[in-house]
């Protein structure tokens, strides 16, 4: 079975002018199995959100290859990029970034539309995942009317929205209060171990991240298990 996320090799810096350059990544290696759950644990400004956005083809490395479910993703196009993203890759903040026009199962049901499903088959969808992490009677409240936790597990479902083999979110419960961080991280587990997706989660939260299958540090650039 192939890896549903495999970094080989990144490479990644920022030029501020020459000759200065700050390199980020420096030769990070990453293989994510399906169904398993990484925390990604490093102080502000080492690289993790640079590496998701990688990882997720929202950025391109400098060097080194990317792999989405065995398929080479490094040298492809922007639409094919964007396909994957649409159809493989599910993205979690640490603001939940909802529409605030739209209600909690609209959320849901829109990137579905993008991805082509029917909008009856979109909206039980919708229904179903809100069921899930106990937000049924949250379906056609907009964002403003809903509290921080149950916004941010209206993003988790939107996340899921189009069954994406890897999830991958950055600080998640970075913005909520330590019982609705509590709440979401559980919420998050359960949709994780339901699905048999893969999680590549960035947290500063130590305790959150030992619950996980296994921690990785940000050492030099590169990837360190602990």
């Amino acid at each position: 079975m192939n890896d549903a996320l495999r970094l080989e090799g990144i490479e990644k810096g920022y030029h501020l002018g020459k000759p200065n350059e700050i390199r980020v990544l420096n030769g990070a290696d990453l293989a994510l199995a399906p169904g398993e759950m990484a925390a990604l644990v490093a102080p502000s400004g080492a690289g993790k959100s640079t590496l998701l956005h990688i990882a997720g083809l929202l950025d391109t490395a400098d060097a080194g290859r990317v792999l989405i479910g065995g398929e080479e993703m490094s040298g492809k196009g922007d639409r094919a990029r964007t396909r994957a993203r649409r159809q493989r890759i599910g993205f979690v903040y640490q603001f939940h970034h909802l529409l605030p026009e739209f209600t909690a199962a609209e959320n849901i049901v829109l990137p579905q539309l993008a991805d082509g499903t029917d909008p009856k088959i979109a909206r039980a969808r919708a229904e179903d995942l809100l069921g899930r992490v106990g937000l049924s009677h949250r379906l056609d409240h907009r964002p403003a009317e809903m509290s921080g936790g149950e916004q941010q597990r209206t993003a988790f479902c939107r996340a899921l929205a189009n069954a994406p083999s890897l999830l991958l979110a950055d600080e998640p419960t970075g913005n909520l209060d330590p019982g609705s961080s509590d709440t979401v991280f559980d919420t998050l587990v359960a949709l994780v171990r339901e699905t048999g997706m893969a999680a590549l989660i960035a947290t500063h939260n130590l305790e959150l991240a030992g619950r996980m299958d296994r921690v990785l540090r940000m050492q030099e650039g590169r990837l360190v298990a602990t």
